[in-house]
């Protein structure tokens, strides 16, 4: 819904700013995507399982679709699906966005609005089914992507292990919906203040990408309603 939108440091004066050492705004990057025409650019991909077993095994599927009952059915998400039946699915959406000084380094945070019906004490095969799906965000100026290593589809920058960090990833919470019942809310996880810093590469490009590390061996189906990303430079 909401476009790459490049603010001034004049324009961030009384809303939101970052100084440097000689007291000098430095501009803030927002990608704002709500998908309600499109899917603004991100696109969804699937790793850390066997090359060996068929992929319908999985149950993967990714769209842009409208919010399921319970919810506003007329507005629109990002749907993604898959069942963990590896023990360790990771299923995401990626972004470039473009036009950053390659000189410069990027503090990078995330708001994401997350349609689920996980409660958080519920309970499932191999762990939860709301509070062992961790949702991670991250951001990196190589292309996140999947590749083959030991017949495993594996994911290719360091996001970190299930309830682990890594050093391109930050843990926003879980998936659970913040009640103790199986019913869709819309849940608001954000980075608070943790932070990526992330060097854009020569073309001035950085990657970003939100996704699901599970511990759940089931099926998760989850709804991105809103992915909220600030770049701060340093």
């Amino acid at each position: 819904m909401k476009k790459w939108i490049l603010f001034s440091a004049l324009s961030l004066t009384g809303l939101m700013s970052a100084c440097n050492d000689d007291d000098s705004l430095n501009p803030v990057f927002i990608s704002d995507s709500a998908f309600e025409t499109a899917a603004d650019g991100w696109v969804a991909q699937f790793s850390e399982y066997s090359t060996e077993t068929d992929s319908t095994t999985f149950e993967m599927s990714a769209s842009r679709t409208r919010l399921p009952f319970g919810l506003d059915t007329s507005k629109y998400a990002y749907r993604m699906q898959s069942h963990n039946r590896a023990d360790d699915m990771f299923m995401y959406l990626k972004k470039k966005v473009t036009g950053f000084d390659p000189n410069k380094i990027y503090n990078v945070t995330f708001e994401v609005t997350l349609g689920t019906n996980y409660p958080e004490n519920s309970v499932g095969i191999g762990g939860s089914p709301g509070s062992s799906v961790y949702l991670k965000a991250g951001a990196s100026n190589v292309q996140p992507t999947r590749q083959i290593k030991d017949k495993m589809y594996e994911f290719n920058l360091d996001k970190g292990a299930q309830s682990q960090e890594g050093a391109d990833a930050i843990i926003l919470g879980n998936v659970s919906n913040g009640d103790d019942k199986t019913v869709y809310k819309l849940a608001q996880k954000n980075s608070g203040s943790k932070t990526i810093a992330v060097k854009p590469n020569e073309a001035g490009e950085i990657w970003l990408f939100v996704g699901t590390d599970s511990g759940f061996e089931g099926l998760t189906i989850l709804y991105y309603d809103r992915i909220k990303v600030f770049l701060t430079a340093q």
